[in-house]
């Protein structure tokens, strides 16, 4: 058996994986490589990786976080994840402004993605992002900084560009939240009142199997001193023991509940920085839609419930701010994420995604770069406005294309 993702869905395809251990030994196999990707925390459920030659991992690269309190920034090494960072900036009283529900994702690998949290005011991770420093096929290091031109392309490349070595973030003093669950939402509070919904907290996640009579959990991330929300949302009552979204997993995963106070770096993931994996055995896909579209979007998969149920584990709906990143999945517009959590079965998944993705890339929902999505009848790229001009900056970046890979070639043609 080769190389796999971490979910075990999907076998990097590759001539030869190497995991180089200093920028000059990652400069030497790029510049000698017919082909070349870079693989990160290996959190994508597709072929984003695959080559035909040189996969070279980021993850032995030396970890450097070098925070700049005066600038409000902090400049950390694209193969560190998330949790580490986290916890090296509130021990030294500064936050990110969200993070995803896994704390387990390379920083450079999230961004190139457009992975996100959730939240009607929080962008993506990819927003947070001041400055990047980029190794190209010919070995040079490129620096862009927020305002250069071709910075909004960049953020999100999908690994077109080359190498990303190095990142600069925006940063913010630390805060505090908590996390409260409430179960059995209303359909009619979420399809009648979405925006309610979705405006209660800092962060709100929405957890169904779509074919349940209420939405199952509400999972609000109140910030700590703001007004809380009693024991009853919108007809849904409080929790008074701990949760996990999927009722056979063990909570001790997730992060702390029941209202208790503690540091962003420990409550805005949904699980838990120390247990990795935490699940694994899945596959996920995520489609986001234009907010104007969103209720809509819902309706239509509450409707194909019958086809998603049997093959999903669960399913969460969360809000995302737009944003002017070209390859972002909010460009543009806000944008509500439906996410679904599979049972790991590769042949079932991809015979179900045929109709949920008639009834949902109609509406202008772009799929998650690092998710599972087939996009039979090529809609997406006409989902993007400027994707011509990101195919040029690929094209000014690497135009040898030794970067380029299937899954780009179906992206750019």
């Amino acid at each position: 058996m080769g190389e796999l993702n971490w979910a075990g869905n999907h076998e990097y395809r590759a001539a030869r994986i190497v995991r180089p251990e200093s920028v000059d030994e990652l400069r030497e196999l790029v510049v000698g490589a017919r082909a070349v990707r870079a693989l990160g925390s290996r959190h994508s459920f597709n072929d984003l990786a695959d080559t035909s030659d040189l996969l070279v991992s980021t993850a032995g690269l030396p970890a450097s976080i070098s925070i700049d309190e005066e600038a409000r920034a902090v400049t950390v090494s694209g193969g560190v994840r998330y949790g580490d960072l986290a916890r090296e900036l509130q021990a030294a009283g500064w936050a990110l402004h969200n993070l995803a529900s896994l704390p387990h994702i390379s920083v450079a690998g999230a961004i190139a993605t457009a992975t996100h949290g959730s939240g009607d005011r929080n962008g993506n991770l990819a927003t947070a992002v001041r400055g990047l420093r980029i190794l190209t096929a010919s070995g040079e290091i490129v620096e862009l900084r927020r305002g250069d031109e071709g910075f909004d392309g960049a953020v999100v490349s999908l690994g077109a560009l080359g190498v990303v070595i190095d990142v600069t973030l925006d940063i913010r003093p630390s805060f505090d939240a908590r996390q409260r669950l409430f179960e059995k939402l209303p359909w009619e509070a979420v399809t009648g009142r979405f925006d309610e919904v979705t405006s209660a907290a800092y962060s709100v996640s929405l957890f169904t199997t779509w074919e349940e009579d209420t939405v199952a959990l509400a999972w609000l991330k109140e910030l700590d001193g703001g007004s809380p929300i009693g024991d009853d949302f919108l007809g849904a009552r409080a929790l008074t023991e701990a949760r996990h979204m999927i009722p056979t997993m063990d909570v001790r995963n997730t992060t702390q509940q029941l209202g208790v106070v503690g540091p962003w770096s420990e409550r805005l993931a949904h699980f838990r920085f120390e247990f990795t994996p935490s699940n694994g055995a899945e596959i996920q896909s995520e489609y986001l839609v234009p907010r104007p579209r969103a209720v809509e979007a819902i309706e239509a998969v509450r409707a194909l419930a019958h086809v998603v149920a049997p093959l999903l584990q669960i399913s969460e709906i969360r809000t995302v701010a737009a944003d002017e990143l070209w390859l972002s999945s909010a460009y543009g517009t806000d944008a509500v994420g439906l996410h679904f959590t599979w049972v790991r079965d590769q042949a079932g998944v991809e015979a179900v995604l045929p109709a949920l993705e008639e009834a949902l890339l109609p509406l202008g929902a772009r799929p998650h770069w690092g998710k599972l999505y087939l996009d039979r009848d090529g809609l997406v790229p006409a989902l993007y406005p400027r994707l011509g001009d990101f195919r040029a900056l690929t094209e000014r970046f690497d135009p040898e294309q030794r970067f380029r890979n299937a899954f780009l070639a179906r992206l750019l043609g």
